[in-house]
């Protein structure tokens, strides 16, 4: 059995703060015993414009918001989902949304960069969001081997895409860490019900954090990070505000909910990750 945490955030414009209100709460998650963290989607930075991330986009290997993931890693012994991080297309103005995976010694165990892109329009509440404007897409899905089970990472709006979760399940995921900045109209209506859709599906553990609260910019972000067991049972989770969510995860009772309910042999399609 294994502790896990999903921090929530309200980040803003200034990384520097985002950045020690992430380690306030991680320090928070290890006090709470939690081996395995996750931040939300744009941890370092929710800018007052969308081009702000891509103005401290930074090359993968070295730079501030990946100096700081592998410190915090290092320095609290655990493993890290590092939200999301802007890190340098090949497209002129756009960076890639891209979850880093760091172990405890601080080495980069892998990188996902966020395939489905928020291109959409809320009427009910005058939203509009074009993140293909300055998001390049990722192309591969994310699974490996950690000390509390099969890990698999997906990014906020993936959540909406069942195919991809079941791709994961292929390459044997049994727990998927989602960071997310989930809009409030949007998470009032859906949040928690494709969590525990995907949780149910899949047979897997998710592990949601997600933004919460008011930002700078004008934004407002749903928060309710939460745990989810293999059966759809939340675990745990923080309606509103900044903070921290900390369960226990069991793998053998994830192989015993597989082996009684094997709804994953029971499969009739076959559903292949096809990127555009």
């Amino acid at each position: 059995m294994s502790k896990v945490a999903a921090i929530q955030m309200a980040s803003g414009p200034n990384v520097k703060a985002n950045l020690a209100e992430a380690e306030k709460l991680i320090k928070i998650a290890v006090q709470q015993e939690a081996e395995l963290v996750v931040l939300p989607e744009n941890f370092a930075i929710m800018g007052m414009a969308e081009t702000d991330k891509v103005k401290i986009a930074e090359d993968l290997g070295s730079g501030l918001l990946q100096d700081f993931l592998k410190a915090q890693a290092m320095k609290y012994n655990i493993w890290l989902v590092g939200g999301t991080i802007p890190l340098r297309s090949e497209e002129a103005g756009k960076a890639y949304a891209s979850c880093l995976l760091i172990n405890p010694q601080g080495e980069l165990v892998g990188r996902y960069d966020k395939i489905h892109l928020f291109d959409v329009t809320i009427e009910a509440s005058d939203e509009s969001y074009t993140e293909s404007e300055t998001v390049s897409a990722g192309k591969d899905i994310l699974v490996v081997d950690t000390p509390f089970g099969r890990l698999g990472l997906a990014v906020c709006y993936d959540l909406r895409f069942p195919e991809l979760f079941r791709a994961m399940v292929e390459q044997k995921m049994e727990i998927c860490a989602l960071p997310s900045a989930f809009t409030s109209l949007t998470g009032r209506v859906h949040w928690e019900s494709l969590l525990r859709s995907r949780a149910i599906e899949n047979l897997t553990f998710m592990i949601a954090a997600d933004q919460g609260g008011y930002h700078v910019g004008g934004r407002e972000t749903h928060g309710d990070s939460m745990i989810v067991d293999p059966w759809g049972q939340v675990l745990n989770r923080l309606p509103h505000g900044t903070g921290v969510v900390v369960a226990d995860i069991d793998i053998s009772k994830l192989e015993h909910t597989r082996k009684m309910f094997p709804a994953l042999e029971h499969k009739r399609f076959q559903c292949g990750l096809v990127p555009h």
